[in-house]
């Protein structure tokens, strides 16, 4: 399906690893012109490099160039170098922020510091992100405003309250604005990933082998187990819902956390 994006403008922010980096992969390969941002500027030159690469030898085609430069969306100067990196009025059609994560622990250990932190990125990162880039949103064509919230908003885990709480704020951004934007033409939406693999959980697994004796293989065994389709996602999955998502495609979807979580969320809504 031709979703329409060639020549529309996008960025991703958090877009040098993970699901970032696989959404800017594919926003690449239909022929949008792709800037990718985050806090180094190494990993990004990397990333831009191995995207160009892939998508000008892909069967599509499609651009050869990745534009990117490093922002850390947690940091109080993020909305001025944002605006700054756009402030020529330059229109942006798609905006996607996969900036996040999660902490494992119960409650009753942690203190404010580890719920500041997580609230930072989780929530006031992309708040910041839209609130500079609304302006650049405002002059572009049918956009679109893609967060990256998680299936543990909609269904809490144990052990993750930190970031069940947070996410769950996401989501109701992402109402909230969708509704303020509507009529400036914006559209609005989340797509929440259940378990994927990405560096996050990888990282995880094998701080839970050392833990605990074993391999991360068993680990991620263990909680694939508890997925119905048996086993984590792969970055490329989430990535196209996100894409499809942000395309003209999805037009008439907004204020919509879509669960792309191979069935792990119980909930009817």
């Amino acid at each position: 399906m031709d979703l329409g994006l060639a020549g529309r403008e996008a960025l991703v922010v958090g877009g040098s690893a993970g699901i970032g980096l696989a959404t800017a992969r594919l926003l690449a390969a239909e022929g949008a012109s792709v800037t990718i941002a985050s806090r180094d500027a190494e990993r990004l030159q990397e990333a831009a490099a191995g995207i160009g690469r892939d998508v000008s030898t892909s069967p599509g085609g499609g651009p050869a160039e990745v534009a990117w430069f490093p922002v850390d969306v947690t940091e109080d100067d993020a909305e001025a170098r944002l605006a700054a990196q756009y402030g020529d009025g330059k229109g942006l059609d798609i905006l996607i922020v996969t900036v996040g994560g999660s902490i494992r622990g119960r409650f009753d250990s942690f203190g404010d510091d580890a719920w500041h932190d997580n609230y930072n990125m989780n929530v006031i990162g992309p708040v910041r992100t839209v609130r500079a880039l609304l302006p650049n949103l405002e002059a572009g064509r049918s956009p679109a405003i893609v967060l990256l919230g998680a299936a543990g908003a909609k269904m809490p885990y144990v052990n993750q309250v930190v970031s069940n709480v947070h996410k769950a704020g996401l989501l109701a951004l992402v109402k909230t604005l969708s509704h303020e934007l509507a009529s400036k033409g914006i559209r609005v939406n989340a797509i929440s990933p259940g378990r994927t693999l990405t560096r996050l959980w990888l990282d995880r697994a094998e701080r839970m082998a050392a833990e605990q004796g074993t391999t991360p293989g068993e680990i991620i065994e263990e909680f694939a187990a508890e997925v119905p389709l048996g086993r984590f996602a792969e970055p490329d999955e989430i990535a196209q819902a996100v894409v499809f998502v942000a395309s003209d495609r999805a037009g008439y979807i907004t204020g919509q956390s879509i669960s792309v979580d191979g069935g792990i969320g119980r909930g009817l809504l």
